[in-house]
């Protein structure tokens, strides 16, 4: 099995890349994010692989990094989620936010990938959203782009309470970006055991200090 290629980066079209390695060409379907970062490099490259061997072909699928590559086969694991589907919404989603996206429920974002509808981003945010503590590797670029922890992330109940937090602050009238802030905020006030109503309490005293006013 091959698990990972480094070569040349030999020739691109729009969904994947030909990687030369001594010789050979590997043609390896990505997701935008990671074409794009291949293509950033423009000459030697390294991808993470997943080989998937069908009657008819062998297909190889390559990651930048080993977190889109774990998102990749957990999003596999849902009914009607094929490796196509699953690159578009890795091309639509970055990995680092993905947990988050799953963990608040948020089927509009979801559902921005090709090949996916409302009907689709519900059952894979119901059959993910206890499965993210399946993802093993580190949760690093996730934490620093939204200041939660990993175990929070890796924590159902602390996913719960995180997601409903963000959607009654979203209720009250504010965007969901700034909801996601504030109550990632609220986490590393109050830690990983707080309740929802503390987490809502507390999203609205910081939205408060940092924009005064109702919100909009």
């Amino acid at each position: 099995m091959i698990a990972r290629l480094t070569g040349l980066l030999d020739h691109s079209t729009e969904g994947s890349v030909i990687i030369n390695v001594g010789g050979v060409g590997y043609l390896v379907f990505c997701s935008t994010r990671t074409l794009e970062l291949l293509l950033a490099e423009r000459e030697m490259v390294s991808v993470y692989i997943e080989t998937h061997v069908r009657e008819d072909h062998i297909h190889l699928y390559g990651f930048i990094d080993q977190l889109e590559q774990e998102w990749f086969k957990l999003l596999t694991t849902v009914q009607g989620v094929g490796a196509k589907v699953a690159l578009a919404i890795l091309s639509v989603v970055v990995p680092e936010t993905l947990a988050q996206t799953v963990a608040a429920a948020d089927k509009a974002v979801i559902s921005q990938a090709p090949g996916v509808g409302p009907k689709l981003a519900t059952r894979i945010i119901s059959e993910l959203k206890d499965k993210i503590g399946d993802l093993d590797i580190s949760m690093g670029p996730f934490e620093s782009r939204t200041g939660l922890n990993a175990d929070l992330i890796k924590d159902p109940n602390a996913n719960q309470a995180t997601a409903d937090a963000v959607s009654a602050l979203v209720n009250l009238g504010y965007g969901r970006n700034e909801a996601y802030t504030a109550v990632a905020q609220a986490v590393q006030r109050l830690g990983d055991s707080a309740v929802v109503e503390m987490l809502i309490k507390d999203g609205l005293l910081g939205l408060a200090a940092s924009k005064p006013g109702d919100p909009q």
